[in-house]
């Protein structure tokens, strides 16, 4: 990677977005950025990326009733739920708690609730996903989390609380952009663009190596792949897409000399999918 190179192009990409830079000396971009184009921005990008990824969000969800409870009522956490780009995918009477940083997502959120009745919304959560404290222990039997851990503040803290509020045996679902491979010009691009982007799009970075913060968090067993998503000319085609399943709980309450009875529970808790699938930290799912 030619840094020289990078900081050059970097500067040219500032330049061209030399007023924006002002706004942000001033003050005036950021509450602009929150208020009016990031939230205009996401609404017009969502119909556009779920064509897209519309494949990858089908095969992802395609087993999130497996997860239900004993009711067979499904429960379902989605944090950074903005206009509600995942809730035709979801399965049918899925009792949905949306969370988000803001407010400024609810026009475009009404309206796919509105198209989307085969759900049920129980509520509206203005909070960080760092801070799900006004949601119960173990109280999901999912979580969803999709292009979300590319801005938030700690993805440790995030995936902490996701382990918390998630039932035993439940799973965590996510679809992020990640780095590029570093020997390939898509990282090249994403190094040149990065600090122009996070400011355009609310503090969005593009070479996180998300994979590496959910392989080391506490999770029981993950299935990860890497995929690319078509989105061309742009800086953000590289993802990573799956599930994680949470056994912590189980962990925690067994005697450290029984390993034959945590394994025969964590498998227990598991789908049938994920068990026929096989196990590993990094394999399709």
């Amino acid at each position: 990677l030619d840094i020289s190179l990078v900081l050059f192009l970097r500067v040219c990409v500032q330049l061209l977005v030399l007023p924006v830079y002002l706004l942000s000396f001033l003050g005036i971009w950021e509450p602009f950025c929150k208020k009016i184009f990031f939230p205009f921005f996401i609404e017009k990008l969502t119909a556009s990326y779920n064509r897209r990824a519309s494949g990858h969000k089908q095969e992802l969800f395609c087993n999130l009733q497996e997860f239900a409870g004993p009711s067979g009522e499904l429960t379902l956490l989605e944090i950074g739920t903005g206009t509600g780009a995942n809730f035709q995918f979801y399965p049918p009477g899925c009792k949905i708690t949306c969370t988000d940083t803001t407010l400024n997502f609810q026009d475009g959120l009404s309206r796919s609730m509105a198209q989307n009745q085969h759900l049920q919304f129980q509520s509206f959560l203005v909070t960080p996903g760092e801070d799900l404290n006004q949601v119960a222990d173990s109280s999901m039997d999912a979580v969803v989390c999709t292009l979300v851990l590319c801005s938030v503040q700690s993805i440790e803290g995030v995936l902490k609380e996701v382990l918390r509020v998630l039932r035993t045996g439940g799973a965590f679902y996510f679809l992020e952009h990640v780095a590029a491979d570093p020997s390939s010009w898509s990282y090249f691009w994403q190094q040149v663009y990065y600090p122009t982007w996070k400011l355009l799009f609310d503090g969005c970075h593009l070479t996180r190596e998300t994979w590496k913060n959910l392989e080391q968090a506490k999770f029981s067993e993950i299935k990860l792949r890497h995929i690319q998503v078509p989105l061309y000319w742009t800086p953000v085609q590289s993802h990573i897409i799956g599930y994680a399943i949470n056994c912590q709980a189980v962990q925690l309450s067994l005697p450290t000399h029984c390993p034959v009875l945590l394994l025969v529970l964590c498998l227990g808790a598991a789908p049938r999918s994920l068990l026929l699938a096989g196990q590993g930290k990094e394999e399709g799912y």
